[in-house]
């Protein structure tokens, strides 16, 4: 078994608290990505899973066994980091090698083990290379070996592709992906790009200033946000946001349109401040509708992007299929698919979906 799970886990430095209570638990064989703005915690919470950084209070368990005492090389995890961490004197066969000697594996067994993760990785040219020589994609398939290599219970990868060109990130997310389905290991993932998180995980870990805003599946996630930090979070181009009051007919948005929701789906009272919110796709332009000046538009042959703002000063982004003729300085309307609409308190910023709806 090689299940993770955190009990209350926290972490201070001196008097300033940066992880606050955190419960999870990833199922034995599970991608996990923890995700979240800068300075939220989440590389600070995989150091403290994999020993590098002591925890405060709390419980770390690894296949239900508390780890909290034990040093990094007893809790049987491999780590991935940003920078590759690779040794510059050593060719790669050495690199993946190393780890196997200090645990004083045999000749034999490094020499099956480093050959294998080769062939998996794709890299078996590159054994007799020295880092210097390789390209940033291969410096990350050597840096990942050197993980598998080593046949752990659970992979730690601190932002792993970070450091590569959009190209090839998005080949390097296929391949760690699969490299999950070839192993079937559990596998906790920590990136601030939450298109990342959503293409690669089984579950999602969303964080903000230290705790944990919600735990799930990502479409779970995308499509029942528990608050509006979520909602914001989970979705490229993010949710757009207006603000308005329930009343007896809907809800009268600050531009004065006024949006009738599907009855009984949200848990409103007439007087309330909410907020709505739109995905971009879920808006078109139309004869009338949400009145919207248009600043810029993106127009990317399959698919275009309107950004503009409301008549109360609203930011709004729209997604529409295919090429549009719309131009910057366009005064247009807007249709709303309030079956898709999303309404959160402003005052808490929790969802107000109803539960079962």
């Amino acid at each position: 078994m090689s299940d993770l799970e955190l009990r209350g886990v926290t972490k201070a430095y001196g008097n300033v608290e940066v992880i606050k209570g955190i419960d999870l638990k990833v199922e034995d064989g599970d991608f996990c990505v923890f995700v979240g703005p800068s300075g939220c915690g989440k590389s600070t919470l995989l150091r403290m899973i994999s020993g590098l950084e002591p925890i405060s209070g709390g419980d770390v368990c690894i296949g239900g066994d508390v780890v909290n005492d034990l040093g990094p090389a007893d809790r049987g995890l491999a780590m991935v980091f940003q920078s590759y961490a690779l040794y510059p004197h050593m060719t790669v066969r050495q690199n993946l090698s190393f780890g196997l000697e200090n645990l004083r594996a045999s000749k034999a067994e490094i020499t099956e083990r480093v050959t294998a993760t080769a062939q998996m990785l794709q890299i078996e040219m590159l054994l007799d290379r020295r880092p210097k020589d390789l390209s940033g994609g291969q410096r990350q398939r050597v840096a990942i070996g050197r993980a598998v290599v080593r046949e752990p219970q659970i992979f730690l990868f601190d932002e792993p592709l970070s450091n590569l060109d959009a190209e090839l990130r998005v080949e390097m997310r296929g391949e760690i992906s699969r490299l999950h389905r070839r192993l079937n290991n559990t596998m906790i993932y920590v990136t601030h790009d939450q298109v990342e998180a959503m293409t690669m995980a089984d579950k999602i870990a969303v964080l903000r200033d230290g705790r944990l805003e919600q735990f799930g599946r990502p479409l779970d996630l995308y499509n029942t946000p528990d608050n509006i930090f979520v909602a914001g979070f989970i979705g490229s181009p993010k949710m757009n946001f207006f603000p308005g009051r329930v009343e007896a007919g809907g809800l009268r948005l600050e531009t004065g349109t006024v949006v009738a929701l599907p009855p009984g789906k949200f848990m409103l009272n007439e007087g309330e401040q909410v907020t709505l919110g739109i995905r971009p796709n879920g808006m078109q332009p139309a004869e009338t509708g949400l009145p919207l000046t248009v600043s810029g538009v993106e127009r990317l042959g399959g698919e275009s992007y309107l950004y503009g703002t409301a008549s109360d000063g609203t930011a709004v982004t729209v997604h529409c299929a295919g090429q549009t003729k719309i131009e910057p300085g366009t005064q247009i309307a807007l249709t709303l698919e309030t079956g898709e609409a999303h309404v959160f308190s402003t005052q808490s910023g929790q969802s107000l979906l109803r539960k079962g709806a």
